[in-house]
């Protein structure tokens, strides 16, 4: 058994990214379900949602200050914190109406994933260091069709109980774990045999290109995951122009979000012979500008939107995995889980204003929330130019 994972490791980490990723928005998968039966409100769904970025933000900065990411087993850390974030994903479904223990245990979530996402990628590198983009875009795919797979999951169980979604999650989660558990680590990054330093952490921010490259990523992850969690908010105001069933909204949200692992493995392999520089660069000018006009085309046709959010939801992950790639080949060889650590605590950092921002003031403002997501693919395309400068 233990033989046969080691033979095709891309394909076991690919998968074990998917099942314990479908934690990350567990709760918006069920959102409408839950917010019907315990009365929330989209300001609610923020805050469950900014719990969970505000956890891996938290976590991933323990892994840098603490060098666990280069001091320990990945393989080891993925497993635990798969079994962990399975625990405290089931136990939401009995804390739900009870804040804020609702928020602390998907605060614990977000903890939980910092040891699945960014050890998914250290896992990735010592595997398959050859074509780092290609392999890594298959991880962030993952992440992708994890992020939507409770949609999905939802979509499948719609009229049962909410509850049935998030604890499906938190078997697959498990069962993640237990593949990466099995897998072990790859052969080919160092291993720390002592503490690593906070200043070893960060050392890559001393470097002028990876510091570029950081940016691009930083104005990525402003846009990104404020619009997986519009996203759905989208979707029904179309579906409501439409006078359509609100039941097909779970499946349309797993379908624009799952497309971007569409994206993710299409850049990758365009990466192999463009590289991940000009992928990214055309992924993040593609995405910024859907997101700049989808506003102003708001009052054309509900079925014109709803393909132009296919659209938005292709290009606004592709470029995850390649500033991942560029990171690690920038970074010193011997902090790569730390340096990515850091940088992804940044990036997600940012995504708790921008996620705050467009669901407070969804009620207000509407589909018009999306301009304040500009500002992040404008930066993150000025940062990239510079790292060729």
């Amino acid at each position: 058994m233990i033989d046969l994972l080691r033979r095709y490791p891309l394909p076991v980490i690919v998968l074990a990214q998917l099942f314990g990723t479908s934690l990350w928005f567990s709760v918006n998968g069920v959102w409408l379900s839950l917010s019907g039966e315990l009365g929330l409100t989209e300001t609610d769904l923020g805050r469950l949602t900014l719990a969970v970025q505000a956890g891996f933000i938290v976590g991933t900065l323990t892994i840098a200050v603490t060098g666990l990411a280069d001091r320990f087993g990945a393989s080891r850390i993925f497993a635990v914190s798969s079994l962990l974030g399975a625990l405290v994903n089931g136990g939401f479904v009995f804390a739900a109406h009870l804040p804020p223990l609702d928020f602390l245990l998907r605060f614990a979530t977000g903890l939980c994933l910092a040891g699945i996402y960014p050890l998914g990628m250290k896992m990735v590198i010592a595997w398959t260091p050859k074509y780092a983009g290609a392999a890594l875009a298959w991880l962030v795919g993952m992440l992708t069709l994890g992020t939507a797979l409770p949609h999905l999951m939802r979509g499948a169980t719609f009229g049962l109980p909410w509850e049935l979604p998030l604890l499906v999650a938190s078997v697959l989660a498990l069962a993640g774990g237990a593949m990466v558990f099995l897998l072990g680590d790859g052969p080919h990054l160092p291993k720390s045999s002592g503490p690593i330093p906070l200043s070893q952490g960060l050392a890559a921010l001393r470097i002028p290109r990876f510091r570029a490259v950081a940016g691009g990523y930083f104005g990525h992850m402003w846009e990104l995951y404020a619009f997986w969690t519009l996203t759905p908010l989208l979707i029904g105001r179309e579906l409501q122009r439409l006078g359509a069933d609100d039941g097909l909204i779970p499946w349309l949200a797993f379908a624009v979000i799952g497309i971007g692992a569409a994206g993710c493995i299409g850049g990758g392999r365009l990466s192999r012979t463009r590289g991940s520089e000009w992928v990214a660069w055309r992924a993040l000018m593609l995405s910024g500008t859907v997101c700049l006009v989808y506003p102003w085309l708001s009052g054309l046709s509900p079925l014109l939107l709803i393909a132009l959010l296919f659209v938005w939801g292709l290009a606004v992950v592709a470029d995850s995995p390649q500033f991942s790639a560029l990171a690690a080949a920038t970074a010193p060889r011997e902090s790569v889980g730390s340096s990515l650590a850091v940088m992804n605590a940044v990036g997600f950092g940012l995504t708790l204003p921008a996620i705050w921002l467009t669901s407070g003031l969804w009620g207000d403002l509407g589909v018009w929330v999306a301009l304040l997501l500009v500002p992040g693919p404008v930066f993150g395309l000025w940062s990239l130019a510079r790292a060729g400068a």
